[in-house]
């Protein structure tokens, strides 16, 4: 596999103050890198870090893919609901 891009993917403090509580941030963004990785081909992978791997015969197309269309579809508000605060 060869790196072919980058994709800034976590949840900002930002975003979380927005709903007014301490959620589980590391669980929200695993769950979103999930999603990711589940909407793209089987050759391409997204890691922890954001960045983008592919196999050598899938990079032209990996580099193509628009992340923040595939990030826009994922419903953040839904995760952030889904993971709330550890105790």
């Amino acid at each position: 596999m060869i790196e072919v891009g980058y994709v800034s993917y976590t949840v900002t403090a930002e975003r979380l103050s927005q709903v007014g509580a301490d959620f589980d941030s590391e669980a929200i963004d695993d769950a979103i890198l999930a999603q990711l990785n589940a909407a793209v081909a089987p050759a391409v992978v997204v890691h922890r870090d954001g960045k983008v791997f592919a196999d050598e015969d899938a990079a032209e197309e990996a580099r193509q893919i628009n992340w923040n269309e595939l990030l826009e579809q994922i419903d953040i508000d839904q995760l952030i609901a889904d993971h709330p605060p550890r105790r």
